[in-house]
């Protein structure tokens, strides 16, 4: 959290969630939370300082496998009520809707939050996901 306060103003968190992983089996339950806050920046800076902060906590991403275990992975999975679609940065994150382990989060620091892209409440997207073995700790 320090790390993130120095990045992020008025900065919030959800309470911890673990969550069974949902397409690689064979590894351990992952631990997922969300942050809320304010920066001044573009989203692709915000992206370039997670980055930053991932590699400063040893992830090496050319050593992963996909959707595998990882030391710490920070998504965007808003900002504000904006959409982006660039090359290396898309808003709202793309596999939200999908995520309950995300959504869960997400809805605990804004629980009135909406896809910017079609209007659709996120609470009603995350209650139609089957449960995804997510659980609060």
């Amino acid at each position: 959290m320090a790390v993130l306060e120095k990045i992020l103003s008025e900065l919030r968190r959800a309470s911890l969630y673990e969550t069974e992983p949902l397409l690689v089996k064979d590894q351990s339950p992952f631990l997922n939370t969300a942050v809320s806050g304010f920066y001044t920046g573009s989203p692709e800076g915000l992206l370039e300082k997670i980055h930053q902060i991932e590699a400063d906590y040893g992830r090496d991403r050319s050593k992963e496998r996909r959707w595998g275990e990882r030391s710490l992975d920070i998504d965007i999975l808003l900002f504000g009520n904006q959409s982006v679609a660039t090359a290396n940065l898309i808003i709202p994150h793309p596999r939200l809707e999908e995520r309950r382990f995300a959504l869960e989060p997400l809805l605990e620091l804004r629980s009135n939050a909406r896809s910017p892209l079609t209007g659709i409440p996120y609470r009603q997207i995350c209650d139609s996901l089957p449960d995804q073995g997510v659980r609060r700790i």
